[in-house]
């Protein structure tokens, strides 16, 4: 996979995935997609395996400015190396209460999108952990612990970004109670 290939798939993939997000899981502007991404697997190689920096600008970049398009904010997962840390705007740190921790994302020590992710946002933070409101997952990253309860997964028109498996998830509100219960 070449790398101007992905400059011409990034924004309409994560375009439509955002979009069919939205509709599938109802949500409103504001709410937050976190998204995380190999971009190993993305130019056909291993995860973690084969970190490509200018991939990671190019799907940084798509995920901003469609989310922001959309109304939404993008947070972006890190790899294990940063224990699956969450890079998130200053403003989003404050407004959702998150725990914030010192690191910066590199691109072999958090992942290349979330490196670059932080290199374009006005006031990046990187926290703990989040409860998204969906999620986008390129590469089998395993973002779903991000995604607040109850997840739901969505096929989408696109399966892959790159060389890359994609799936998705929004959440939807928690079902509780018994035969009784009345649900809108």
């Amino acid at each position: 996979m070449d790398v101007e290939e992905i400059r011409k798939e990034a924004y309409t993939v994560l375009g439509d995935c955002v979009e069919e997000l939205m509709n599938a899981g109802q949500i409103p502007a504001g709410g937050v997609v976190v998204l995380g991404c190999s971009t190993s697997e993305v130019m056909g190689g291993r995860i973690g395996k084969a970190s490509a920096p200018e991939v990671g600008e190019i799907i940084a970049q798509a995920m901003l400015q469609v989310c922001a398009e959309h109304e939404l904010h993008a947070a972006f997962q890190c790899c294990e190396h940063l224990n699956r840390a969450i890079v998130v705007e200053q403003d989003e740190l404050r407004a959702l209460g998150l725990t914030q921790v010192r690191a910066v994302p590199q691109p072999k020590a958090g992942g290349s999108v979330p490196a670059a992710a932080w290199k374009h946002m006005q006031h990046p933070a990187l926290v703990m952990h989040i409860q998204a409101d969906a999620a986008i997952d390129v590469g089998d990253t395993l973002v779903g612990m991000h995604i607040r309860p109850v997840a739901v997964p969505l096929r989408g028109k696109h399966d892959h970004l790159g060389q890359a498996h994609l799936v998705m998830a929004y959440a939807r509100l928690p079902y509780i109670g018994g035969s009784r219960a009345v649900y809108e």
